[in-house]
């Protein structure tokens, strides 16, 4: 399939040019429209100085985001000895041993509610946790172990933004419905585009083109608005793509769960 056949694909994360999903996005012969609607801001290095000192401390750490992953491990290259590594799922858990950390547990099933689900089974309470996160991180899994009896502490890694879009551009594109299907790699990603487009204009587009989610925790996002997006059969950014891929050539009918009239 050429990438002029299909009307192109948004893209809501921020990402280098022709890398990340833009990237496996083009390999598949699909054409993209960037449209960033979040941004990564980094913390003040001095606050990982009493992560690097407590960190011994902890019997556990454990990823949800292939970004929190990144940013710990450049803190902290070398693994903490006698404490085990839990990631949600595999793309998590590849970019672990791609920096040479160990992955002691990986979730049983998809989202964080997969590795709470792990976690129990080995049996958490008086358990010292740490759960590197992003600023806007969902209390799934600190709320989901403490149940269990576990102490979590939720260690803020890097902070999500608003990124600045252009507003009209978009919304050419969806006067003119020429997106082919909009992909979602967070929670944050729907909110930000929601606020950015405003509401109407947030509902024309997902009326006309597909939603695709990276998994059920962003498909929730999703679901509360009122739409029943694509899931990727697997949790990682060429997941995403390959279901983009297969939605563009199956022709499939948008994914909303409702009518919405366009004034």
């Amino acid at each position: 399939m050429s990438a002029s056949s299909n009307p192109p694909v948004v893209v809501t994360r921020a990402e280098p040019q022709g890398r990340g999903l833009c990237g496996e996005l083009g390999q598949l012969g699909l054409a993209v429209l960037h449209w960033p609607v979040i941004g990564v801001e980094e913390i003040d290095p001095a606050e990982w100085e009493a992560l690097r000192y407590a960190v011994r401390t902890f019997d556990w750490i454990v990823f949800t985001s292939t970004h929190a992953v990144e940013v710990v491990t450049d803190a902290l290259p070398t693994p903490p000895a006698g404490v085990r590594i839990g990631a949600v799922g595999p793309s998590t858990s590849c970019t672990l041993r791609e920096r040479n950390w160990p992955v002691d547990l990986l979730g049983h099933g998809p989202g964080a509610e997969g590795l709470v689900h792990a976690l129990e089974a080995l049996g958490v309470r008086n358990r010292r946790v740490l759960y590197p996160a992003s600023s806007r991180s969902l209390p799934t899994l600190p709320e989901g172990l403490a149940g269990l009896g576990a102490e979590v502490v939720r260690f803020v890694a890097y902070r999500i933004v608003p990124a600045t879009l252009d507003v009209d551009a978009c919304r050419r594109s969806i006067e003119h419905r020429a997106v082919g299907a909009v992909t979602f790699a967070s929670p944050s990603a729907v909110i930000e585009l929601e606020r950015a487009l405003g509401a109407q204009d947030f509902k024309r587009l997902l009326a006309a083109a597909p939603a695709v989610a990276i998994g059920p925790t962003t498909a929730g996002a999703l679901d509360a608005r009122g739409f029943a997006p694509a899931i990727a059969e697997i949790p990682t950014l060429r997941g995403l793509a390959l279901t983009c891929h297969a939605l563009l050539r199956a022709h499939q009918p948008r994914g909303s769960n409702h009518e919405f009239s366009v004034c």
